[in-house]
């Protein structure tokens, strides 16, 4: 626990300093945000972005190790000395949030940071996380590295940022640290749900809090393992939370919204099955190209750019394909190229296992066929919050009939007269339809609950969510009645008081709802850490798990492969499941490979 401590400790100075940073140079290039700006953890993510892309950008030329944090340090060094008084101002200024503002946090960042010493490993860690992350330690990117093993071919940006910290280069073990910090980080974006559930007052980024809870407890003893599976869903929910807040505020600066559509394409580097994460930036791109903001606009697609540069780079490399598995995109013809068979197999293999069955023969079923299969081997609580996933996707489409009717209503009433508005804001109807997309997209692909578990819980909460809280609040900056008009000099017929009422009766019993979800899930959590609490692990993380293996040379070097299973973990390396048929492009490994003729 205390590495994770000294880890973390160094890990949010880093990402904290170069967050600052990227932002005080954007901020003089756009509109400034003090409210967005000043909460703690938009300079950790916004520097958590950051040092990844940088990650991946150093992977390109050597080893992420002891030089690439060397060169971190300096340029954190030189933020500080370019900006010392400013950014002292900034950390008086700093926003915790919750009741309990820092306080809490404290709290959170010691119980998560006992979470990520210990728990379980990822069997996909033991398989090629592991593996990814040590070849991403020593040797950067390696051409053709997917025909050692095709796994080591699903390229994510997070195994870039899990080698930079993770300290291997002290010759110790190979720390694993980032999934917990990024979960220490939601965990604190988490706590305004305290003051919510208080006052009986959910809104909609309330209940996708309440759902990131619920995630968190479930994956609080295997955050440990550095899958990437936890980075994206992390990131999802860090996203729509903070969107939902930015709309139930009211806000109609663009920044914000941009800088979150960016953090998008972030994740997008980190799982690309979550790329239609990227229809929310149809709200910033509309007002941008309506107000003809072409400056703003061009340095939106920039910032863009640049995240998902090195990323789709090091896919070229690792694979020859710019998106590995699915080669319906085919630019690069090098002689790496991990053949186009084994390719098109492996994306089936991918959807045919999501959908519950392994002959990859069967990939052409039709949906109706397999879908009655899968939805049966679903947990219990899975089923209702798919069932409810659902019943949100059909909502959401009364929803837009209604939202065009109201369009359709306004245009046709006389100048000078008065419309009863009490409509979903555009930011929220974009979330809404961004989440449900995301849904219906990880539904007919390969629905693995893992792989796309935060559309499931996002898309009943934020589309139910908000909905409710339309009804109960009115759309923001507005006083509502019960007929739906805006409140004139304060005033509140009794029918609207008698509609108050019911609208906070409705409040209360969903806070309390919500509430009893939370300590069920609380509970059972400290129920599960007490159960198998044993005195170990306060001072090293957990090691990753090693698996015995077997060793076979090609062209004079060792190579290693599982005599049981498929996993061989992290100290025999390199390795893959079985003996890889290969041959080096140059004298050393790190030249590359290519498939055997």
């Amino acid at each position: 626990m205390l590495s994770v401590i000294l880890i973390w400790l160094y890990m949010g100075f880093t990402t904290f300093i170069i967050g600052y940073g990227v932002l005080r140079v954007i901020t003089r290039h756009l509109p400034y945000y003090a409210g967005y700006i000043g909460t703690a953890d938009v300079y950790f993510m916004c520097g958590l972005v950051c040092v990844t892309v940088y990650a991946q950008f150093f992977s390109l030329f050597a080893g992420v190790g002891l030089a690439a944090n060397l060169i971190l340090c300096v340029l954190c060094i030189l933020t500080i000395i370019a900006d010392k008084k400013m950014l002292v101002a900034s950390l008086r200024r700093l926003v915790f949030p919750g009741e309990l503002g820092f306080w809490a946090a404290a709290a959170l960042f010691f119980l998560f940071a006992y979470g990520t010493s210990r728990g379980m490993i990822h069997y996909d860690t033991g398989l090629y996380h592991a593996q990814s992350i040590r070849w991403i330690e020593e040797y950067g990117v390696v051409k053709g590295l997917g025909n050692l093993h095709c796994r080591l071919a699903y390229n994510s940006s997070s195994f870039a940022l899990s080698a930079l910290y993770s300290m291997a280069f002290l010759g110790g073990q190979s720390y694993h640290c980032a999934a917990g910090w990024l979960a220490f980080v939601l965990a604190v974006v988490c706590l305004p749900i305290g003051k919510s559930l208080c006052a009986g007052r959910l809104r909609a980024g309330d209940f996708a809090r309440v759902m990131c809870v619920y995630y968190l407890v479930n994956i609080f003893d295997e955050m440990i393992s550095p899958a990437s599976d936890y980075f994206m869903v992390l990131v999802a929910f860090y996203i729509v939370i903070k969107w939902l807040d930015l709309s139930e505020s009211g806000e109609r600066m663009i920044l914000p919204y941009g800088l979150l559509c960016v953090l998008g394409v972030f994740l997008m580097t980190v799982k690309l099955s979550a790329a239609l994460i990227l229809l929310l930036t149809a709200f910033p791109a509309y007002h941008l190209i309506r107000e003809k903001r072409w400056g703003e606009t061009g340095t939106y697609l920039i910032l863009g750019i640049v995240t998902a540069l090195p990323f789709f780079i090091r896919n070229v490399v690792i694979s020859g394909w710019l998106v590995y598995p699915f080669t319906q995109i085919d630019l690069f013809d090098v002689v790496w190229k991990i053949p186009k068979g084994l390719a098109d197999y492996d994306a089936r293999e991918i959807q045919v296992w999501g959908r519950g069955y392994t002959d990859v023969a069967q990939f052409d079923m039709p949906m109706r066929e397999w879908l009655p299969g899968w939805f049966g081997t679903l947990a219990g609580t899975d089923k209702i919050l798919v069932l409810a996933a659902a019943g949100a996707v059909l909502a959401l489409l009364a929803e837009a009939v209604y939202l065009v009717w109201r369009w359709r209503k306004r245009q046709a009433v006389p100048q000078g007269y008065v419309v009863r508005d009490g409509i979903i804001s555009p930011a929220l109807f974009t979330a809404q339809a961004t989440v449900t997309g995301s849904f219906l997209f990880w539904l007919c692909t390969s629905p693995l609950i893992r792989y796309g578990c935060v559309w499931v819980y996002l898309t009943a909460a934020v589309v139910f969510g908000g909905i409710f809280e339309t009804i109960t609040h009115g759309v923001p900056g507005w006083r509502w009645t019960t007929a739906g008009t805006r409140a004139q000099n304060g005033s509140v017929s009794p029918k609207g008081r008698a509609g108050l009422r019911w609208r906070s009766m409705a409040g209360c019993a969903m806070s309390v709802a919500a509430a009893l979800l939370l300590v069920y899930k609380v509970f059972a959590l400290t129920r599960e850490i007490t159960g198998s609490y044993v005195n170990d692990y306060w001072l090293v993380q957990k090691d990753y798990e090693n698996y015995e293996t077997c060793a076979y040379e090609i062209a004079g070097v060792t190579f290693y492969c599982s005599t049981e299973g498929d996993q061989t973990g992290y100290d025999s390396f390199p390795s893959s499941p079985a003996e890889a048929e290969i041959l080096f492009l140059g004298d050393d490994i790190a030249d590359g490979f290519r498939a055997a003729d």
